[in-house]
């Protein structure tokens, strides 16, 4: 019964046939609970009945159908406690090592408590958590109202994410005055008055402390069962009613904004995700976790600082009218301890999600004095018409039939080699990684399928016809992720391209959405929605793309570690494993000593060419100073910081609008128009300064120099049926 329930998760068919194959009643017995008889105060936030009832269904859904597993136990009972002190207090400045102890009471009771649908232990600690940040709010207040010694030499360590727990409530008073004044300090060598900066960060805390008034039950819940079901496994995640909505309208629906997925980490508003074919997204200067600090509109207009904002509030000032303005300070995620925000421009659109198509280009290279001309089809999602392809309508949008119109317009003009760009591509439909991959290879298995059950089935290229059999090189980031990892695994295994870049994401795991609402009918208040994993996706040669992703066969430097980006980063993440191989049959397009010539060509490279010397050097650098964990509270050394890290990376659009006038004083910008043409410019410059790319077009032309009858497209087989 329950393997038959399981294909119709699968197959992702209206949820409501689940609730005919018989789930058990969720009812819960409340003498059975062990936290009955808890006395919450008149001011607490309390569970609802509603909740409870949520708790027992998702407990008994991940229990029963999730890939994992995992036994409801004292062993996940103590992830989940774990989870939820780090949720509520992740950097450890609200709650003391007194607390903690307090707590350890609950270690091994929350798999009973999801178990029965109790959700005492929850709200006792979230509303300790509440009386904490009302201390420290009041506490600011006090360091506000007394001067601030920039004199006095010592340090602040802003990430406390592995410090010990604070011994007293003395020591952490001490933490929030050094993280007072370290703000203070920074903005005092901004330039903004003493008596601004003070202004302007008593009314941070005010406004945070009135946002952590808003606060909700539901929200509490909500975080309370996303520590249960990130400690299954990083994928699954559990919606409240409102989230729930705000997620799917973001899956169906156009706004007007900067295309940015933001949620509130902290104080800060982080970026999720870029929405592919949005500002963000085409900019290439914002990344997942980087953090928004600042947000200014027009190119003229004071920034408006939103640390301590939640991210509703957030966007409502991000966003607005298209072809306007909105300038932001970001705190990238690879940036270093005590660095100082970048400047981002961005002009707000109509953003819809098909606009994130694949775009064709070509791409003149000279090398050693021989022209090249190569293709460049660049793959931000893996898109497709669903409702087209359901119909069997003709000509329908996707990623394969545009790829392959893309190259057929190459093959035309008598391209020498194609480049197939899925940086920064988080996946999208399997079929189009499938049915990609078959432009490129005659027929044969894609990817293998792997359910909880043990259960395998292979997605097979079945069309035997190749679009383009030419030299192909697929570069990749860590950003590259899912269908990505699909398609650049399957080029790689059949040895018909090569793979370079950084390593992929390693996301290789399967998630169907869950509408509660179908199980809980009749509920005084909605019951939300439930992602959930249900399978894991293997390469052909049986190896799985979870956790380790896609090695490269020539790896680039990279800023952005797998300890810190991409799924070995998650400690839930299903672990990397290997099935059988299935059958296939390789090209003989790459050869093992064909990548190791490339491989020392590429290294040469790195020792002579200026740019990737100069990219080396960049990321030694941040790798350097990102172990430094402390910042300066003395003025004189923290300027001392400031200037030798905008001496390296001038990362503000300012910075460099004045690098440039002090070269060219006559040209210097006078009125906000012509300031705002300068620093488009810039931010056009940055992005035509590709080192990857170039580095991609190098290898590529290398290899076909290699292999010279490669580059000659074998008509015989193309687009012909066997």
């Amino acid at each position: 019964m329950k393997n038959k329930m399981m294909k119709y998760f699968l197959a992702l068919v209206p949820i409501s046939l689940l609730a005919f194959f018989g789930l058990q009643s969720f009812s819960h017995n409340n003498s059975a609970l062990s936290g009955a008889d808890y006395k919450f105060a008149a001011d607490d936030l309390q569970p609802t009945a509603t909740q409870k009832k949520v708790e027992n269904l998702v407990t008994e859904i991940l229990s029963n159908y999730h890939y994992r597993r995992v036994p409801l136990n004292d062993s996940l009972s103590s992830k989940i406690f774990d989870n939820y002190i780090k949720e509520l207090d992740f950097n450890k400045m609200n709650f003391t090592a007194a607390d903690i102890t307090e707590f350890e009471k609950f270690r091994f009771q929350l798999d009973d408590q999801l178990r029965n649908g109790e959700l005492t232990a929850a709200y006792q600690i979230y509303n300790v958590f509440r009386n904490r940040a009302k201390e420290r709010f009041a506490f600011v207040a006090s360091v506000l109202s007394k001067p601030v010694d920039f004199k006095v030499d010592e340090t602040y360590t802003p990430d406390r994410e592995k410090a010990a727990w604070a011994k007293s409530k003395e020591e952490l008073d001490n933490i929030w005055r050094k993280a007072v004044k370290s703000t203070l300090l920074d903005w005092k060598i901004s330039g903004k008055a003493d008596t601004s900066a003070i202004k302007d960060l008593r009314e941070r805390y005010k406004r945070t402390e009135k946002y952590f008034d808003k606060t909700k039950s539901e929200d509490v819940f909500q975080q309370f069962m996303n520590s249960f079901t990130e400690s299954v496994d990083p994928h699954t995640t559990y919606f409240i009613p409102k989230t729930a909505s705000s997620f799917n309208q973001e899956m169906a629906q156009s706004f007007e904004g900067i295309g940015a997925t933001l949620r509130n980490e902290g104080d800060y508003v982080m970026i999720v995700d870029c929405i592919v074919g949005g500002p963000a997204f085409r900019s290439k200067l914002l990344n997942p976790k980087d953090r928004i600090v600042a947000v200014a509109q027009g190119d003229d207009k004071p920034y408006q600082d939103i640390v301590g904002w939640f991210t509703d509030d957030a966007v409502k000032l991000i966003k607005g009218p298209k072809n306007t303005v909105v300038r932001l300070k970001i705190l990238s995620s690879d940036a270093p301890i005590g660095s100082v925000p970048k400047e981002v421009r961005l002009v707000r659109e109509k953003i819809k999600l098909e606009d994130g198509t694949a775009k064709k280009e070509v791409l003149n290279f000279n090398r050693d004095g021989r022209e090249f001309k190569l293709g460049l089809i660049t793959i931000p999602l893996f898109y497709r018409d669903a409702e087209g392809a359901r119909n069997g309508e003709q000509g329908y949008k996707s990623t394969t039939a545009d790829v392959k119109k893309y190259l057929n317009e190459l093959k035309a003009e008598k391209v020498d080699g194609v480049i197939v760009d899925l940086r920064n591509n988080g996946g999208g439909f399997l079929n189009e990684a499938v049915s990609l991959t078959g432009l490129f290879i005659s027929q044969g298995p894609v990817v293998q399928r792997r359910q909880s059950d043990g259960e395998i089935s292979v997605e097979n290229d079945r069309d035997p016809s190749v679009t383009y059999d030419g030299p192909v090189t697929v570069l990749v980031n860590r950003f590259s992720a899912s269908a990505s990892e699909i398609f650049a695994g399957a080029i790689q295994d059949y040895k018909r391209g090569l793979v370079i870049g950084e390593q992929t994401y390693g996301k290789g795991t399967v998630q169907s959405l869950v509408d509660l609402d179908r199980f809980l009918k009749g509920e005084p208040e909605g019951v939300g929605q439930l992602k959930i994993t249900m399978e894991k996706f293997y390469r052909v040669t049986g190896s799985s793309t979870q956790h380790k992703g896609v090695t490269p066969d020539i790896e680039f430097p990279s800023s952005f570690s797998a300890s810190e980006f991409g799924e070995s980063s998650q400690p839930s993440a299903l672990p990397w494993d290997m099935i059988a191989s299935t059958k296939y049959s390789p090209t003989t397009d790459v050869n093992e000593q064909a990548v190791v010539k490339l491989k020392a060509l590429y290294q040469d490279r790195l020792k002579t060419d200026a740019d990737l010397k100069k990219l080396v050097a960049d990321i030694n650098y941040i790798k350097k100073a990102k172990e430094k964990k402390t910042i300066s509270l003395q003025e004189d050394k923290r300027r001392k910081e400031i200037e030798d890290q905008k001496k390296k990376n001038l990362a503000d659009l300012g910075d460099e609008l004045t690098s440039a006038t002090e070269k060219e004083p006559e040209k210097a910008p006078t009125d906000s128009t012509s300031i705002a043409q300068a620093k488009l410019k810039i931010l056009k410059d940055r992005r035509s300064k590709d080192t990857y790319l170039k580095e991609s077009e190098r290898i590529l032309t290398d290899f076909i120099m290699l292999n010279p009858t490669t580059s000659q497209v074998k008509l015989t087989n193309v687009d012909k049926k066997k």
